[in-house]
């Protein structure tokens, strides 16, 4: 007998094929609209006091209170003091404990961490408790190319399917995992030990991958003609054909412009991430045109070179006009500290309304996802959080987080609350550590 999970209060009768879903999610029939809240839709500016009205996992009205037309026999809640805006949008996180390429080469395009990551994990809870609702589930970064990355929607879910987000053309979203500097170079074959052949290995793998696709265009169907499939090729022939986007994990301002190097010879779409030196080089990516996703450390220690890292980096990139998104690298950052990115990018000179931006529609946009997420519109997937006060503040807890207009996390739930506030057992599946009182609560 096979047994659903537990999905508490927001489990509603009924089964819809939700778009961009791989399998059939719950039903959302009844409008819903809350009312009375601080909106910050991104998209425009915030409501003082505002209503936002979801209903079929999409959203259906947003505007102010009083003025939005609410759907007759809707469920409403009143947010009154409360906060809403779009769910966090994580462009480079490692939730679900996936791994990805081996040590037999540096290089391994057809490696997918689809096949790798699993959904159960208390990684995914923390992250909902966070706020996150869209995620970018990566392989490391010790190889040039560790494979295949995996965009998800933080569902509740039982298999890898249930998170899975698919496109128009029925294909399961992702990008492609490349990274440089000292994680990918080692010190022994077949691995590069400078950064120099660390380049030179790339383009080798490239113009294969460019032969490749010339020798499918030339065979024009005739399978006499067709080169024998290769599954690594057909992966670097998507980053080619701009279908997958390189999400590439470089920290030095020399390694930065490496990929832009890269990028312009073989004219893939990069995502650049870490960007720890961006600061220094932030003119030379404006002008390539490569968006960046910063990873904002608010602890010493780490790689040499990172030592430079700086919170100003998102300041300087959003004034040099580069598109600025935040990841967290879980467990770099914690997905529950998500927002804190935001904060000490304001604190450090980044525009607060860049800011906020970087934790949603920047970030749908390096997922190519912006027409679905990232903001709170007429017809875009009803991904959003309630926020007790401003998202900037220390003081401000993530209360729920709602995915396709689901609640996914409600932090008045005891279960939701421990992966909110709880220590290493909210994180590790394995060792649930919690705390009693005298009474055995």
């Amino acid at each position: 007998m096979r047994f659903m999970p537990l999905l508490g209060a927001s489990l509603a009768a009924g089964l819809l094929v939700s778009p961009g879903s791989a399998t059939p999610a719950l039903a959302q029939e009844k409008a819903h609209a809350f009312t009375n809240a601080r909106i910050f839709p991104i998209a425009g500016q915030p409501i003082d006091r505002g209503t936002l009205v979801v209903q079929n996992g999409k959203i259906v009205a947003v505007g102010p209170t009083g003025s939005t037309t609410i759907p007759a026999g809707a469920e409403q809640t009143d947010l009154a003091g409360k906060v809403v805006m779009p769910g966090l949008v994580d462009t480079h996180s490692h939730i679900g404990g996936g791994a990805g390429a081996d040590s037999t080469a540096p290089i391994q395009p057809d490696v997918r961490i689809l096949d790798s990551i699993d959904v159960r994990s208390a990684s995914l809870k923390r992250a909902r408790a966070g706020g996150l609702t869209t995620v970018n589930v990566m392989p490391g970064s010790g190889h040039l190319l560790s494979g295949q990355t995996l965009y998800i929607k933080l569902r509740q879910a039982e298999t890898v399917d249930d998170v899975t987000i698919v496109d128009e053309k029925g294909r399961i979203a992702g990008g492609m995992k490349m990274a440089n500097g000292t994680n990918s170079q080692r010190e022994s074959g077949p691995f590069p030990g400078t950064r120099a052949k660390s380049a030179a290995l790339v383009r080798e793998q490239f113009v294969k991958a460019q032969e490749y696709r010339d020798k499918i265009r030339r065979a024009n169907g005739d399978k006499e003609k067709m080169p024998a499939r290769d599954l690594a090729l057909e992966g670097l022939v998507e980053v080619l054909d701009g279908t997958r986007t390189v999400h590439f994990h470089t920290h030095r301002h020399d390694d930065i412009v490496t990929v832009l190097r890269l990028a312009k010879e073989f004219n893939f779409k990069p995502v650049l991430q870490h960007v720890s030196e961006g600061w220094k080089v932030a003119d030379e990516i404006a002008k390539a045109g490569a968006p960046a996703s910063v990873i904002v450390v608010d602890a010493p220690g780490g790689k040499l070179e990172a030592v430079d890292m700086s919170f100003t980096t998102g300041a300087a990139l959003d004034k040099a006009g580069v598109l600025v998104g935040f990841h967290t690298d879980d467990f770099i950052t914690d997905s529950r500290l998500f927002l804190r990115s935001a904060a000490l990018a304001v604190r450090a000179g980044m525009p607060r309304d860049k800011a906020l931006q970087a934790m949603t529609i920047a970030g749908a946009k390096m997922l190519n996802l912006d027409k679905r997420v990232g903001s709170l519109e007429t017809g875009k997937d009803a991904d959003f959080i309630i926020l007790s006060g401003d998202p900037l503040s220390v003081y401000t807890r993530v209360e729920q987080t709602w995915v396709e207009g689901r609640k996914v996390f409600d932090l008045s739930n005891a279960a939701d609350k421990l992966y909110a506030v709880g220590g290493l057992g909210a994180g590790r599946d394995e060792q649930l550590h919690t705390h009693v009182d005298e009474e055995g609560r």
